[in-house]
């Protein structure tokens, strides 16, 4: 017998987002003054009112077993958050809470995907995606969103990527990587193709709180009870109340797919750390203004970023709306020469960044575009000015 490992597992790509935060990291170990733009997590302390929450579970013992799928307390927080922020009746036994949002995607496709069921998934796309869908044994089928449609999937090239496989559509908004949001007008006419296919939407809203200028954030599920039926919301605890290492979220879905999810979770899982728990209700029913004043830091940040990349050579971008990051598209500089060596691919771009520039940026590949980077705005202002100071210099020494 010769001992051998998954194929499914070994097919898994590696996140390319860790690997450069994993490097700046290690450089900062040994003392370099590294900017680090791969941040996919606010550059804030979790709330003081939520710290303060989770010191009171420790000191009342809230630190054994609870449900599978999560405190009764909690998943009637969450409902009534589902109710005031997003528009959506799920009662608490449709609320299913995870080992963060990863975990949520990894239920969510674990209970719907059969062997050889596609999952459509809109490119650019957030890497984990395709992998997820992978390992629930789906086949993930990208459909290519043009830059003058602000990288959003339309009904027409939804309704064309449709066919009998075809079991469920991503949709992520805010985005990842783009920042793009789609308008209540956009998500109509998306829940008609999806009603008429009838697929389920995974509706990823992890960034939901992060939005800028005059945007609305619609949950689709909200459009009316036939797209309610058919949507799968998917959210957490990381990015509104900067809460990403204590690894909360959460679904909302039709009931029978919320069983399932229970059941799959209570044999992989069991439930969420209770601390963790115990804390995000409060971070429900407690204060707000800590979101307000994320989101107003993150805007400022926002608009200097995209002021200062538009002013630069051979690179561009679409101003984001939603999330922390700004998708830039440096497919001019791959045919100029560094050091007299033509720059070829992002993945080099990236390499000479952080080699020679001290600045780490996410080459975006495996986002679905080989000619974008991701600069993520959840660092410090300083930090930014510095790092753009860098990618300037950089884009200085390019020659033809």
């Amino acid at each position: 017998m010769s001992l051998s490992l998954s194929v499914k597992g070994l097919a898994v790509k590696p996140s390319s987002t860790l690997a450069i935060t994993a490097k700046a990291k290690e450089l900062r170990s040994q003392g370099l003054d590294v900017v680090g733009f791969g941040a996919g997590e606010p550059d804030f302390d979790t709330p003081v009112n939520i710290r303060n929450a989770a010191k009171e579970a420790l000191d009342r013992g809230i630190t054994r077993y609870t449900p599978a799928a999560g405190m009764p307390e909690l998943r009637k927080a969450i409902s009534r958050k589902f109710e005031r922020i997003n528009g959506l009746h799920y009662a608490p036994e449709q609320i299913i809470v995870s080992n963060g949002g990863k975990h949520a995607l990894t239920n969510i496709f674990q209970a719907i995907l059969n062997p050889g069921d596609e999952v459509i998934i809109p490119s650019p796309f957030w890497l984990s995606y395709p992998e997820i869908v992978k390992l629930a044994d789906g086949v993930p089928v990208f459909v290519e969103c043009d830059v003058n449609d602000n990288f959003k999937i339309t009904p027409e090239r939804l309704a064309a990527a449709c066919n009998e496989r075809t079991k469920a559509l991503v949709l992520n908004s805010p985005n990842n990587p783009t920042g793009m949001v789609y308008t209540k007008a956009e998500l109509e006419a998306l829940a008609k193709v999806i009603v008429e296919k009838d697929i389920y939407v995974v509706s990823d809203e992890i960034y939901e709180c992060l939005v800028y200028e005059d945007v609305e954030q619609v949950s689709i599920g909200s459009l009316g009870e036939d797209i309610y039926n058919h949507t799968i919301t998917c959210c957490g605890m990381a990015k509104a109340y900067a809460m990403t290492g204590w690894r909360i979220g959460y679904t909302g879905a039709p009931l029978p797919v919320a069983k399932v999810m229970a059941s799959i979770q209570s044999h992989q899982t069991s439930n969420p750390n209770s601390i963790a728990q115990y804390a995000s209700i409060e971070a429900f029913d407690g204060p707000q203004e800590s979101v307000l004043q994320m989101r107003q830091e993150f805007d400022k940040r926002r608009v200097y970023m995209s002021e200062r990349i538009s002013a630069m050579p051979y690179v561009k971008a679409v101003t984001p709306k939603g999330a922390f990051y700004v998708f830039v598209n440096i497919g001019e500089t791959l045919t100029k020469k560094y050091k007299g060596e033509v720059v070829g691919t992002v993945e080099n771009l990236a390499k000479i960044l952080i080699e020679d520039y001290l600045t780490a940026v996410i080459p975006c590949r495996d986002f679905g575009r080989a000619d974008h980077v991701r600069l993520s705005y959840a660092i410090s202002m300083e930090q930014i000015g510095k790092g753009l100071d860098r990618i300037a210099q950089f884009l200085a020494d390019l020659t033809d």
